[in-house]
């Protein structure tokens, strides 16, 4: 076997572990948060929303502890990029996304403002501790309106953030299972930053396009099966709302997490293409969901040819350099 053929194999080990990490520890913290009295309005608030996310978060925190801030922030700007052209894209595909009309009056006017945040805030060439703590300022308000929206919601839409929060198991086992996954998202991260560097410092390309397409593809995946079963399954209407709400939470939670361990060089290539790119996608949600509050089959395809070509711009971009 290659040796690159081994460092994706460890990566997929990596991942596999990742995944599986914090599904046990979602699961877990949970369960002790329902036994400790915590309403299942605020679980599904903060600790659904974040199991989302928690991937990127344990896997670029940890690139940010080693220094490499450049992966951190292809994967992030990759992610929020495969989010709509990829994961949007393929559930579309399989059956058109009904879209809530909240999305379109607040969390999708969110997301392209964070999106278009995060480019000026880079414009000067860097993400700055003082620019990390400014989006987590953000994250802060943004839950207090999530939580303050929520409550006025439904007593249907209630109900889900219940049916969203497991509930209580035996406490040593949910604490064990929080512990497991703790050590599931540690290891896996560790694995799968090794392979992503070994394979970028190998191939000679750099870390940033690495975190673009691989890393940025691999922590999607668990995030694009879940897709595809509640498509099949005719949830489809709740991918729109995990997908923005999770490159909400990456751009206010994770990315400003390594920029406050660790301030982030922001090349040019990226604030020329990269997040110009993530910003449009965002904006592009707009009209789509604006055409009948359904994001059909016809704009899944658009979403994900779009998205390839992306990919493609990426891999020649490496070749030329």
């Amino acid at each position: 076997m290659g040796f690159i053929a081994i460092q994706l194999l460890i990566f997929a080990v990596g991942l596999a572990i990742l995944y599986f990490g914090a599904e046990g520890m979602l699961g877990g913290a949970t369960r002790i948060a329902r036994r400790l009295g915590v309403s299942p309005l605020v679980i599904g608030l903060t600790l659904v929303a974040f199991g989302t996310s928690a991937p990127e978060l344990s896997l670029d925190v940890t690139a940010a502890f080693r220094g490499s801030t450049e992966l951190a922030f292809g994967d992030l700007v990759g992610s929020n990029i495969a989010n709509v052209g990829l994961i949007l894209g393929v559930a579309a595909i399989i059956r058109p996304l009904r879209v809530h009309a909240r999305l379109l009056r607040a969390e999708v006017p969110i997301m392209i403002s964070t999106a278009l945040l995060v480019w000026g805030l880079a414009f000067d060439g860097e993400l700055s501790r003082q620019d990390g703590l400014i989006l987590l300022a953000l994250l802060v308000l943004f839950l207090g309106y999530s939580f303050r929206a929520a409550r006025a919601e439904s007593a249907a839409v209630r109900a889900e953030f219940a049916d969203a929060a497991p509930k209580a198991g035996k406490p040593v086992v949910d604490g064990l299972m929080v512990v497991v996954g703790l050590v599931g998202l540690i290891v896996g991260a560790q694995l799968m930053v090794h392979a992503a560097v070994t394979v970028a410092e190998h191939l000679g390309v750099s870390k940033l396009m690495i975190g673009l397409t691989i890393v940025a593809i691999g922590t999607s995946l668990p995030e694009l099966a879940t897709s595809i079963v509640a498509a099949r399954r005719d949830d489809a209407d709740i991918v729109a709302g995990n997908v923005i709400g999770s490159n909400i939470f990456n751009m206010l939670c994770v990315l400003a997490l390594v920029a406050v361990i660790r301030p982030i060089p922001v090349p040019v290539s990226s604030l020329q293409v990269d997040v110009p790119v993530m910003a449009a996608y965002s904006a592009l949600l707009v009209p789509i969901m604006l055409r009948g509050m359904v994001v059909t089959r016809g704009e899944g395809v658009f979403l994900l040819i779009g998205y390839t070509g992306f990919l493609v711009w990426q891999i020649v971009a490496a070749l030329r350099g």
